[in-house]
């Protein structure tokens, strides 16, 4: 008798050992994606728009639409979702949320 308790107090614990790898692997795969998309987005560079996707830089090649429904157009153009339009300057970058920045030219020189 001591025998199977010893056996099904082992087991318990491994099989919470097992679940708890397979909850690390999933929360790093989330880390990994938000931190990804924190780099992911749209800029203006020497009158081109780019794009950043994976950590890689190339030109955007179709018009694309921002979580908040902001569309960013291949010229530089961006029409938010209220209608209003607007046009990208050389420095200015959009995230994947739709929230407008203004990058720095050395930290772009530094990136391409």
């Amino acid at each position: 008798m001591k025998k199977l308790l010893i056996l099904v107090a082992a087991f318990t614990l491994s099989a919470g050992v097992f679940a708890q790898d397979k909850m690390d692997k999933k929360m790093d795969h989330k880390m990994d994606h938000k931190m990804s998309m924190k780099k992911d987005g749209m800029m203006m560079k020497d009158g081109k728009m780019m794009m950043m996707k994976d950590g890689k830089m190339m030109t955007m090649d179709k018009e694309m639409t921002m979580e908040n429904g902001t569309t960013v157009m291949t010229d530089g153009t961006v029409k938010m979702k209220d209608g209003k339009t607007m046009m990208m300057k050389d420095g200015d970058m959009m995230d994947m949320h739709g929230k407008m920045k203004k990058m720095k030219m050395d930290k772009m020189e530094h990136k391409m």
